[in-house]
């Protein structure tokens, strides 16, 4: 497919100009080392240090993970003032579902906690490829059912909680939101999907426009669908599970609101486009927000930028009023 790139904004372009360019090999499932590697070379402040003096409580937990596999760990966040239940935001971690862990998202998550008064869980879970698919949005669904029925103990409405996430996460907790609705719960109030990772096809003109610049480009993309999915992956006639890959869901009715967020400069933009259209078609509620010239993960990376003050405003605005703060 020949495709001309949606170009980036000026100043969003110049962080990724200043960013190190992976000259590396092609990435294969032998390179996979590297890619985790390179993430966890990235500074993540520790928990204690974002928190800080703020009024946060924060407790490590281990909880039951799917039957027959490994407990989880999760970060609880929740305010340190008393008082009724408040909702819960449970929170997956991106990285392809090859890399990276529930401790980049802790600052996302506390600021969330401090502004809207929530709890947030931040889980854990398995990579692919040594834990192939369904391993990871298992794991993610058993966090949230131990959530659902703590939710006492932890002070949260178990009525009022939203599962959240970013790129793979996204993908994952639009996974989770299908299992909910499959398995009879738990009830969710909400999907907010942040540039979700929704589809091994990769079939879309954004999949095709972004091969040599960007945070998470095509050829990584391919191979961390050929990690969770194995020979399935791009596959039209496999029998892919939809909470693997919820863009081959057939039916996208009775789901949660979900709030869509990705840039216009990035791989994951049409299959997100068409994510939130399918769930208006089939009657459902969805919030898009396409980000004019915007990367893949652009408020991680330009935090002071003009589009990330506008994303955040979008997001804190949809939990809310889905949330009724």
């Amino acid at each position: 497919m020949r495709v001309t790139p949606v170009p980036f904004d000026p100043a969003l372009g110049a962080v990724l100009d200043a960013m190190p360019r992976d000259e590396g090999r092609e990435p294969s499932l032998e390179t996979v080392a590297a890619v985790r590697a390179a993430s966890a070379a990235i500074p993540v402040p520790s928990v204690a240090d974002v928190v800080g003096t703020r009024g946060i409580d924060v407790e490590e937990r281990t909880v039951p993970g799917p039957d027959g596999a490994p407990d989880l760990d999760v970060t609880v966040l929740r305010p340190r003032r008393p008082g009724p239940p408040v909702p819960g935001l449970y929170n997956i971690h991106g990285g392809g579902m090859i890399s990276g862990t529930r401790h980049q998202d802790t600052a996302r998550l506390a600021d969330l906690v401090e502004e809207l008064g929530v709890v947030a869980v931040n889980v854990e879970y398995r990579l692919a490829p040594e834990n192939p698919g369904p391993g990871p949005v298992e794991d993610c669904y058993a966090g949230l059912r131990w959530m659902s029925r703590h939710a006492a103990g932890l002070g949260v409405d178990p009525r009022r909680i939203v599962v959240m996430g970013g790129s793979a996460g996204g993908g994952l907790s639009a996974g989770v939101a299908l299992m909910a609705r499959e398995r009879g719960g738990p009830s969710l109030a909400g999907q907010l999907l942040l540039c979700p990772m929704l589809d091994d096809r990769n079939t879309t003109v954004s999949s095709h426009q972004y091969t040599d610049r960007g945070t998470w480009r095509r050829a990584m993309n391919v191979l961390a669908w050929q990690a969770l999915l194995g020979e399935q992956a791009g596959d039209p006639g496999a029998d892919v599970p939809a909470h693997v890959a919820p863009a081959r869901a057939s039916d996208l009715s009775g789901l949660p609101p979900a709030f869509v967020e990705a840039g216009s400069a990035e791989l994951f933009r049409d299959e997100d486009v068409a994510y939130a259209s399918r769930i208006w078609a089939a009657g459902g509620r969805a919030e898009l927000h396409i980000w004019q010239g915007a990367f893949h993960g652009f408020d991680v990376f330009a935090p002071d930028h003009e589009v990330t003050r506008a994303a955040l405003a979008a997001r804190r605005s949809w939990l809310r009023r889905v949330l009724d703060l």
